[in-house]
């Protein structure tokens, strides 16, 4: 089982790791929070001090084709917000 799926890149976690140390990553659903403590720490060479998660629902999508109405449903995903010691920091952009 892969942990860590893909960081959150957005404006609002770009803030929130500048400000407060913290970064958003997508994770497994089956994760828990040690184990996600423990794959950014190996990942990033990190001090993890807190994880929070939130899951989410996936949302319902309908659309109208020639075919008829289409309707399904976006994946349900799981959002770890991690937090570091302080003087640590993941650059996330080193590696393009």
């Amino acid at each position: 089982m892969e942990i860590i799926i893909k960081p959150i890149l957005t404006e609002k976690m770009t803030i929130q790791g500048e400000k407060l140390n913290r970064y958003g990553f997508i994770v497994d659903v089956r994760a828990n929070k040690l184990q996600i403590r423990n794959a950014v720490e190996q990942l990033y060479n990190v001090v993890v001090t807190d994880v929070n998660t939130v899951n989410y629902m996936g949302k319902l999508k309908s659309r109208y084709t020639k075919a008829g109405l289409l309707e399904g449903r976006a994946n349900n995903f799981k959002k770890a917000i991690v937090t570091l010691k302080d003087g640590d920091k993941i650059d996330f952009y080193s590696n393009i």
